[in-house]
């Protein structure tokens, strides 16, 4: 098996279960030494948004388990791997993650192209970025018109002070966004841990259609998280 930049990781308590081996045959393996008889995956997900969102910080918290709350913009793409191990296969998430400036859009097919799911993602602070969410969707499934859609709102930990009656106004439109788009909804905080890893356990049942065992979450006032279709 090739070596990956991210690390190797023994499989957590994951809320997942899968009573047949999934259909890795699906995605393609990575060409290497298969003679230890462990099968390795990788799943490429997309990341997409307006700038200054935490599209990185997520990708960052994900990979690294680190957050940093000095804002570094991207220029460009970011990208960077994990490897996590399920029974007798490693899958690879390969992550890439698009710089929110409109003058970056012309990479967007980078990040799209053979992606397994993209993550549309927004400040659930800021609605002018929910907004621009139908411009990316859009934009993106030109480029690929397969892969899992999630829409994620990220800062939840500061949308959670909002006035109630604002939140309900942002979680409504992030719903009917949701539903339109056919995506999973996942409120997250990457400063707080809230959903992090959730994001990319939901995104693993759905590319190999395992059974998800995550509670789903649906009370305005809490981080939402709908992934059931």
């Amino acid at each position: 098996t090739p070596p990956v930049s991210g690390p190797s990781l023994s499989r957590p308590a994951s809320g997942l279960s899968n009573p047949a081996p999934p259909p890795y045959n699906d995605y393609r393996p990575s060409s290497g030494d298969q003679s230890n008889g462990r099968s390795h995956v990788v799943i490429k997900v997309g990341m997409v948004g307006d700038a200054q969102i935490g599209k990185t910080s997520l990708m960052v918290k994900y990979v690294e388990g680190s957050w940093d709350e000095d804002y570094i913009q991207t220029l460009g793409v970011n990208f960077m791997e994990k490897t996590i191990s399920i029974r007798n296969t490693e899958i690879t998430f390969s992550i890439w993650d698009l710089g929110g400036q409109r003058e970056f859009v012309n990479m967007l097919p980078l990040v799209c192209n053979d992606a397994v799911a993209i993550l549309f993602m927004f400040d659930l602070t800021r609605k002018s970025t929910l907004n621009s969410i139908k411009e990316w969707y859009r934009q993106g499934r030109g480029f690929n018109k397969t892969a899992i859609p999630v829409l994620v709102g990220t800062k939840y930990d500061h949308f959670v002070n909002f006035p109630i009656q604002d939140q309900e106004e942002i979680s409504n439109q992030a719903r009917r966004f949701a539903k339109a788009m056919r995506a999973s909804l996942i409120f997250s905080s990457t400063s707080h841990s809230i959903n992090v890893q959730k994001i990319f356990k939901i995104v693993l049942s759905k590319a190999f259609d395992l059974k998800c065992t995550i509670p789903e979450i649906e009370n305005v006032g809490e981080p939402l998280l709908l992934y059931q279709s």
